[in-house]
């Protein structure tokens, strides 16, 4: 007796293979991290990340301008100041590197979504993502910071702020803050459950921001948990959030599926800077097809149930996408 069903019938070709695709790319779905820095005509590489740099406003907007004609449709912003100091007070300058940069590209490039990070960790001189008492973040003393660093960043122009530091209730202080100054249309994109994680290392680097002390364990969250991101992630959401991430992406694939699974909101995923960099690294030494392997590892993202990913291979698979046509 023959066999009544037999998978590799569509399989045979990549027309086929297209036809009965269950998930698909396009450079619409990614958001590229941008790092902007004081100055002009600065375009400073990141040794560990091949491709990106620490750029002024001026090539920042050159650089958006590529994104955008590549398809993308967003861009997200991490800043990295002339000043630091332990309350980072640099993170709310309306002359600040962010704040340039956002009123930048807005003027030069419109129709591009601009995000910006609200954190403090670039910006503190100890490199903690909020203000330290005895030894540790004060959670309730850096909502403010926060709110602060927000509404600046909406004042410039930021068409959604997305908070990045694991503090309790800062998407409702954020969302008051943004409220009451009248920018009740402006979306939060909330690092919702982000995780105290090993593949952060190159970003670090990149926006200078590590920490002088200790670690970030008692405010990030253990990778072994599950349940405590839904939860994370329903905090967020009744507090006010428009967009919930995860962070990273591929060690989480699980938590990005069950918080799409649970919620049905939208779902960001951050494709983070170790992930970018071992795929890299691998491919140079020829280890592996470096091209096969960021565009598996995007589709894995989307297929886990991300409706964007925030990713550094974000203009190269942009380009990709182009050549399949």
């Amino acid at each position: 007796m023959g066999l009544i069903y037999r998978p590799r019938r569509l399989r045979k070709g990549e027309s086929i293979r297209r036809l009965v695709r269950e998930t698909s790319l396009s450079a619409d779905d990614f958001i590229l991290p941008l790092f902007v820095t004081p100055g002009k005509g600065v375009k400073k590489p990141i040794k560990s990340m091949p491709g990106h740099y620490q750029m002024s406003a001026d090539n920042m907007r050159k650089e958006a301008k590529e994104a955008k004609d590549l398809g993308i449709s967003s861009v997200i912003l991490f800043g990295i100041p002339e000043h630091k100091d332990e309350a980072g007070t640099s993170a709310y300058d309306p002359k600040g590197p962010v704040q340039t940069a956002i009123a930048e590209i807005k003027s030069r490039v419109p129709g591009l979504i601009v995000i910006t990070d609200v954190c403090a960790c670039e910006y503190t001189s100890h490199g903690h993502c909020g203000i330290i008492k005895n030894n540790d973040v004060d959670n309730d003393a850096t909502l403010e910071l926060l709110s602060r660093e927000a509404l600046s960043h909406a004042e410039a122009g930021a068409d959604i702020v997305a908070p990045s530091d694991m503090m309790d209730g800062r998407v409702s202080a954020i969302r008051s803050t943004l409220d009451d100054n009248g920018f009740t249309g402006i979306p939060i994109m909330s690092y919702a459950a982000k995780y105290a994680s090993a593949f952060y290392g190159p970003f670090r680097d990149a926006a200078e921001s590590t920490p002088q002390f200790g670690d970030r364990r008692t405010y990030q969250m253990d990778p072994a948990n599950s349940d405590e991101a839904v939860r994370e992630v329903m905090l967020d959401i009744t507090e006010g959030a428009d967009i919930v991430m995860v962070k990273p992406a591929l060690p989480y694939l699980d938590v990005i599926r069950r918080i799409k699974s649970e919620f049905n909101y939208p779902v960001a995923a951050y494709n983070v800077s170790g992930e970018f960099s071992m795929i890299k690294a691998a491919a140079e030494k020829g280890w592996l097809d470096g091209e096969r392997a960021m565009m598996e590892s995007l589709i894995s993202i989307r297929r886990a149930g991300a409706d964007m990913i925030l990713t550094y291979f974000a203009k190269e698979a942009a380009k990709a996408l182009q050549k399949q046509g």
